[in-house]
């Protein structure tokens, strides 16, 4: 994204240096992430969307050669540079080579330590420092290339998930289930009431306990009666109260709460499986730590 920017390379290395020093890293299988191929990726979007981003990055190849900028930017937010078209390609990789190694049952879950996030990219739209959908992108790839029938999104990130409800609302196949802080980015919020999405909008300042209320309330009924057969995760945790990034006040005890729930409806309904993918969380210390208590619980450790 450029120097300065909050989606910074460093949100990986805080959360690997953190699961070394737990000793987490150690009770982990570690997998690198292929490359998606462009035909599951336009299994969530289309195809003059990829198109343009692969053309953008040809552009500044060129542009670079020439002695021209280094980044094109796609918003006031988001900005690409030669290198986001393979990050991208990567972080969709990882989402569907997690899909394949549970539905394998070679793990019972996974989660996928990725950059760029995913769930603001809407089907034709690059935003919110996101790309590709890497979330949408692995719910589609479950249902079209391994014949689920049904499958659930779980979004704990403070920021709405605007591109997943535009890529999944209506489609019944999918069940989404998220809150976010509103009013907040992106503008307006949840924008559909398509009968899949469960989308709660929370004021700024909301603790865990309220969280947790709303979740038992309005997630964990939807979830039981759709019994979905994979659950995927767009983790944030830019929810956690140190984030500058939100107004919200969860700590890493919310987070394994709310995966210790999200676990035990997979258990029931989907023999345990689960793709989780890093989305948003930009105060490194909190990441670093919320991360670890997510796998913590989605490890049995």
């Amino acid at each position: 994204m450029g120097a300065g920017h909050p989606e910074c390379p460093e949100r990986l290395d805080a959360i690997e240096n953190q699961l070394l020093v737990s000793g987490v890293r150690d009770a982990l299988e570690r997998r690198e992430a292929p490359p998606a191929p462009v035909s599951d990726i336009e299994l969530a979007h289309d195809r003059m969307h990829v198109a343009a981003l692969r053309g953008l990055t040809d552009g500044l190849r060129e542009e670079i050669q020439a002695g021209g900028p280094s980044h094109a930017q796609i918003d006031p937010d988001t900005s690409m540079n030669v290198h986001t078209w393979d990050a991208s390609l990567s972080a969709a990789g990882a989402a569907i080579a997690a899909t394949d190694a549970v539905m394998a049952g070679e793990m019972e879950n996974a989660f996928c330590a990725i950059r760029p996030p995913g769930h603001h990219a809407c089907r034709n739209q690059a935003m919110g420092f996101c790309f590709f959908n890497n979330v949408a992108v692995a719910a589609r790839y479950a249902l079209e290339r391994h014949g689920l029938k049904r499958v659930a999104i779980v979004d704990f990130d403070v920021h709405h998930g605007n591109g997943t409800e535009h890529i999944v609302a209506g489609d019944q196949r999918i069940l989404m289930v998220s809150f976010f802080q509103h009013p907040f980015y992106p503008q307006g919020g949840s924008r559909s009431n398509a009968s899949n999405l469960v989308n709660v909008p929370v004021p700024a300042y909301t603790k865990g306990p309220e969280v947790r209320e709303l979740i038992t309330a309005h997630w964990l009924p939807r979830l039981e009666a759709y019994r979905p057969e994979m659950i995927f995760i767009s983790a944030g945790f830019d929810a956690h109260r140190a984030d500058d990034m939100g107004q919200m006040g969860l700590v890493e005890g919310d987070y394994a709460w709310i995966t210790q729930r999200i676990k035990e409806v997979a258990q029931r309904h989907a023999k345990g499986r689960i793709v989780s993918c890093l989305e948003g969380g930009y105060n490194l210390d909190a990441l670093a730590l919320s991360v670890e208590a997510h796998i913590r619980v989605l490890a049995d450790l």
